[in-house]
């Protein structure tokens, strides 16, 4: 359960950092953090069922199959937790750019086969996990409202450093 939590933060993270509107807004609610979150997880889920379909090497594989279970725990944990707190997440500029900025970047990829996806594919994860870092650093942390979501978010740094360090570790393998 400790690890679905932790999920739940990350995915928080993976939405609101991969579209860097949140940052341009001075201030974001629970409500709207919360929507963020389950844009964020299902961007990466589907991102990952595109690469086990696509992806030749085994390893990124076995990455994406990661992101699939990892963040579709966060899906679930997260609307635990909005159930817990009484929170009705609310849509917003963010959590809908991350859905529409999700399905480009998969319609993208999906042209793509062999080498030059696995390449593609880790970058972006690549880039998505730092901008989920930076965004639980930046806003999200500092704009969540309740205490428990906070911690939360708090908490599960690390483990948005540990997926962005994987993906690094593969896209050196790539080179």
């Amino acid at each position: 359960m400790k690890s679905t939590v932790r999920m739940f933060a990350l995915g928080v993270a993976l939405v609101a950092a991969s579209a860097m509107s949140v940052s341009a807004q001075s201030k974001i609610n629970d409500a709207q953090i919360a929507a963020i979150a389950v844009a964020a997880n299902q961007v990466d889920v589907d991102a990952g069922k595109l690469a086990l379909s696509k992806a030749r090497n085994g390893e990124i594989k076995q990455f994406a199959q990661t992101m699939i279970t990892d963040h579709g725990g966060a899906i679930k944990a997260a609307t635990d937790l909005v159930g817990k707190l009484k929170v009705t997440p609310q849509e917003n500029d963010t959590s809908k750019a991350l859905v529409k900025d999700g399905q480009d970047a998969r319609a993208k990829l999906a042209k793509l086969d062999g080498d030059a996806f696995d390449k593609a594919y880790v970058d972006n994860e690549v880039g998505y996990h730092a901008a989920v870092v930076k965004a639980l650093d930046d806003t999200l942390i500092p704009n969540a409202q309740n205490g428990e979501l906070q911690s939360l978010l708090t908490s599960v740094r690390g483990v948005a450093a540990a997926h962005l360090e994987h993906a690094r570790q593969l896209q050196k393998s790539l080179k």
